[in-house]
This record gives C-alpha cells, sequence and structure tokens, in this order.
C-alpha cells in the first residue's frame, strides 16, 4: 500500500459540506489515516471569487498514482465539479500533493504537487497533520500565511 497525500478545496455553494463529502469519498479509495480541519482560504491565482475551504487528507492506497488520479476525478465529477477555468470556482478539487516519496511527471500529473510548496492553503492543513511540512509552512511570507484560518477543528 501507498500513502497518498490529497488536497481538498471547494469554493461554490456549502463548501465545507463539500469538502466533507469528498473526504468520506476518499474512504473508497483506501483508509484515511490522517485528516486535517477545515480552513478558510482566499483564493489563489484568480481573486475575484468566493473564499475557499480547504483540508488535506492522506490516506493508504493500492491504487498507482495515474489510477488515484482518475478515482479522485470521479470523485469530482460525482460531486458535482464540472469544468471550467483554470484556478475559477469550483465545487470541489482534488488534487495529489504526494504520494510516498515519489517524484513523478508527465503531462498530466507531477509529484509532488507543482504548487505545493508556495501555497499556505495547503500547507497550513499539511503541517497540521505531518510536522516534517511545518518548516516549509513557516517559510512561507506573512502575507501568504494570513490568507489561511482554521474554522473547523478535524473530528478525533
Amino acid at each position: 500500500m501507498a500513502v497518498a497525500t490529497i488536497g481538498i478545496g471547494a469554493n461554490v455553494g456549502d463548501a465545507a459540506a463539500s469538502v466533507e463529502r469528498a473526504i468520506e469519498a476518499l474512504h473508497d479509495l483506501g483508509p484515511i489515516i490522517a485528516r486535517s480541519s477545515l480552513y478558510r482560504s482566499d483564493p489563489w491565482g484568480k481573486r475575484n471569487q468566493p473564499d475557499f475551504t480547504n483540508a488535506v487528507a492522506r490516506i493508504e492506497t493500492s491504487l498507482p498514482p495515474r489510477a488515484l488520479l482518475v478515482a479522485l476525478q470521479a470523485i469530482e465529477n460525482r460531486l458535482g465539479r464540472v469544468p471550467g477555468e483554470r484556478w475559477g470556482p469550483r465545487a470541489i478539487d482534488l488534487d495529489i500533493l504526494l504520494y510516498d516519496d515519489l517524484g513523478f511527471e508527465d503531462e498530466l500529473l507531477r509529484i509532488p504537487h507543482r504548487f505545493l510548496f508556495e501555497r499556505a492553503f495547503v500547507l497550513v492543513p499539511l503541517a497540521e497533520i505531518d510536522a516534517d511540512f511545518e518548516i516549509w509552512r513557516d517559510a512561507l511570507p506573512p502575507t501568504e500565511l494570513n490568507t489561511v484560518e482554521r474554522i473547523v477543528a478535524r473530528s478525533e
């Protein structure tokens, strides 16, 4: 079994409920071994849109990376994601952030995620579940860190 770390975000409708539904759907891909609290974050990339709700979950999965990507896209589709503009509003977004210690890149997938170390909305919840990422979170400028705040503590 591999350990995959999934970034989760939404900003359309009841975004917090959408993120929770996505986390629940991840159980179909393997056991969830860690999950973060929910966080509110400013939009990244395209600023003129509602705030996002974000979280990170870590799962054990037997799926290889590309198959995991396909499975995550199926969950997105089931939860109402429709094609839209890059970095625009979305009902749900699931990204593979990490997959074991794999470094991988092709035309569809890059692991670690291309922007992993630049985005507070990923590093803040990731550092919550993995202390190895605290140094990366703490290296972000305060202006980036101030765009994220915890809104709902994780269920234990």
